[in-house]
């Protein structure tokens, strides 16, 4: 089986294909670094993202926040119950911690808010 990937390891957006033998990787082609093949395999065995919204603050305003690193891709739709369920306290600052461990990572406030 091959499956087609687009590479955001860097800015050049490579198209791989990958090789696959089952759930095993048998190649990576088309990537122009060594990223773009960690990338590859990356994503066809242990997909993660680096999840990018909005909180609410104990003032009914927004602050942006993200992960502090990817999370599994199929935790995705749980980190947003939680985050969408808990309240920033104000004030923060960009890189304050408002929920600590979250499927091993963080929720880290992206934007000052007083």
């Amino acid at each position: 089986m091959k499956r087609e990937l687009t590479c955001i390891a860097c800015p050049l957006g490579c198209s791989l294909t990958v090789t696959l033998d089952g759930k095993t990787i048998v190649s990576v082609e088309g990537n122009t670094c060594p990223r773009g093949k960690e990338y590859a395999i990356n994503e066809c065995t242990a997909p993660v993202r680096t999840v990018t919204t909005t909180m609410r603050c104990d003032d009914g305003g927004l602050v942006s926040v993200k992960t502090s690193k990817p999370i599994p891709k199929e935790k995705m739709f749980d980190a947003m119950e939680v985050i969408n369920s808990a309240v920033a306290k104000l004030p923060v600052s960009v890189g304050d911690i408002i929920i600590p461990d979250l499927f091993g990572s963080s929720v880290i406030a992206t934007q000052e808010r007083k």
